[in-house]
């Protein structure tokens, strides 16, 4: 069985990130540590898979560069804002990513990522902590706002410019009502 090409893998990674972004965006670590531990438990190993797929989107990016093109079109504006769009997503998750890693490194005790892996050996700088905590929250929010952008961007192009965009990024199961 030959393997997936670029852009199909790539459209399983995106589609796959969105409901753990979702989830983060919805349910925080308070709202977890309420219903019990093996929901906090359950939130740890979805942080995990959700970094994980954010640095395997990074190695993609630095390894082969953007996948994604304007389109024709795509001008003015909307043609100079694809790039840097597209980019601060993904580097913006591998920020996320690494906020999260220096919250474990600042920590007090060891903090694990799936319960299983350990995220930083803890140096104990409650500072620091509180810091990389403020920074991972307001990064991941600031992202989420990005995120609503490109959402809306994207469906833009497909109403306005009527262009293939979204058909391209869409499951084949959805094409028939794009």
């Amino acid at each position: 069985m030959p393997l997936p090409n670029r852009r199909s893998w790539l459209k399983l990674l995106h589609w796959t990130v969105v409901p753990f972004f979702v989830w983060f965006l919805v349910v925080t670590p308070s709202d977890v540590a309420r219903i019990g531990s093996w929901a906090v438990k359950l939130h740890s190993v979805f942080g995990l898979i959700f970094v994980t797929l954010a640095l395997i989107w990074t190695a993609d990016l630095i390894w082969r560069g953007l996948a994604s093109r304007p389109g024709p079109k795509l001008r003015g504006v909307a043609r100079r804002i694809h790039r840097p769009l597209h980019l601060t997503i993904i580097w913006g998750l591998f920020g996320v990513a690494f906020s999260g890693f220096l919250l474990g490194l600042t920590a007090s005790r060891v903090l694990f990522a799936g319960t299983i892996l350990p995220i930083a050996p803890p140096l104990g700088l409650p500072d620091a902590n509180d810091w990389a905590g403020r920074l991972h929250t307001v990064e991941f929010y600031v992202l989420a706002g990005i995120v609503a952008f490109h959402a809306l961007y994207h469906t833009w192009r497909h109403v306005r410019l009527n262009d293939n965009a979204l058909r391209i990024m869409a499951p084949k199961a959805l094409h028939r009502f794009l």
